[in-house]
C-alpha cells in the first residue's frame, strides 16, 4: 500500500491567505476599483505588520539553525505583547541636528548621511551612523570643544541603547556600524526595500538595498488587487 504524501505546510502562503481573508472581511472598497480599498484606522497598519512578520526570523528560517529558530520562537511565546511586537516589527529612532530624536519609518529611505539611526529588534540593537556623521567622528570633531553639539548627538543613541539593554533579558547584541560598512547589514536586513539596485533613482546621501524582495508598497497594491475581486 502506498501512503499518500502529506502536503508540506507553507507558513508564508498561510499568512498570505489569512491576510487576504481579513482584508476581504473588514476592508471598504468601491466595486471594480482596487485603489479605493481601505481599512479602518484600527487595522490600517496590520498589512505592514504582516509584511515584517513574513520577513522575520520566525518565518524565514533560512540561514538559521533549527536550535536558533526554536530559541527565537520560544522567546516570542514567552514575552509580552509590546516586546513581541518589537521582535516582529522593530522600532527605529532617528537622531539629527535638525530635530529631537523621533521615530522613523522602518524603510531604507530613513537612511541619510547626516543622521544616526537606532534600531531595536529585541535580539539586536543597532546604532547606525550616516556617511557624513561617520566621517566627522573618525576625524575626531566630537573631541573638540567647539563641537560639543556633535558630541552630544553621538552620545544620545548610546544612552538610549544602554537604557534598553539594562531592562531586557536576554541581553541583546549591540552593533555599532557606519553607512556602507559590513556591519550595516544588521540594519539593512530589517528595512523595507523601497529603493533597490533596480530603482530608477538613488536618494541623495541615502542608500539602496541589493535585494529582489518586494517592498511593502508593492505588496499593498498587490493585496488590493487580490482582495477587491474576492469581495465583489
Amino acid at each position: 500500500m502506498i501512503l499518500g504524501k502529506q502536503a508540506e505546510f507553507d507558513p508564508i502562503r498561510w499568512l498570505d491567505k489569512a491576510l487576504i481573508h481579513i482584508c476581504a472581511r473588514f476592508g471598504d472598497y468601491q466595486k471594480d476599483s482596487p485603489s479605493s480599498f481601505s481599512l479602518s484606522s484600527r487595522l490600517s497598519i496590520f498589512p505592514q505588520f504582516m509584511f515584517h512578520l513574513r520577513r522575520s526570523q520566525f518565518v524565514q528560517v533560512f540561514n538559521n539553525s533549527p536550535d536558533e529558530t526554536a530559541y527565537f520562537r520560544v522567546i516570542l511565546n514567552r514575552e509580552n505583547v509590546a516586546n513581541s511586537a518589537v521582535m516582529i516589527q522593530p522600532s527605529l529612532i532617528s537622531y539629527s541636528f535638525h530635530s529631537v530624536p523621533e521615530p522613523a519609518f522602518l524603510d531604507v529611505a530613513a537612511i541619510a548621511a547626516d543622521r544616526i539611526l537606532l534600531l531595536d529588534s529585541y535580539f539586536t540593537i543597532v546604532i547606525f551612523h550616516g556617511a557624513t556623521i561617520a566621517q566627522w567622528r573618525k576625524a575626531g570633531y566630537h573631541n573638540q570643544p567647539e563641537h560639543q553639539a556633535f558630541a552630544q548627538l553621538l552620545q544620545a543613541p548610546h544612552d538610549d541603547a544602554d537604557e534598553i539593554i539594562k531592562e531586557r533579558f536576554p541581553v541583546p547584541r549591540l552593533v555599532i556600524c557606519d553607512q556602507h560598512g559590513s556591519q550595516a547589514r544588521f540594519l539593512l536586513a530589517k528595512l523595507n526595500p523601497s529603493a533597490t539596485y533596480n530603482s530608477d533613482s538613488r536618494p541623495p546621501g541615502g542608500d539602496v538595498l541589493f535585494t529582489d524582495d518586494a517592498c511593502s508598497i508593492s505588496d499593498s497594491r498587490f493585496l488590493q488587487k487580490l482582495t477587491t475581486p474576492s469581495i465583489c
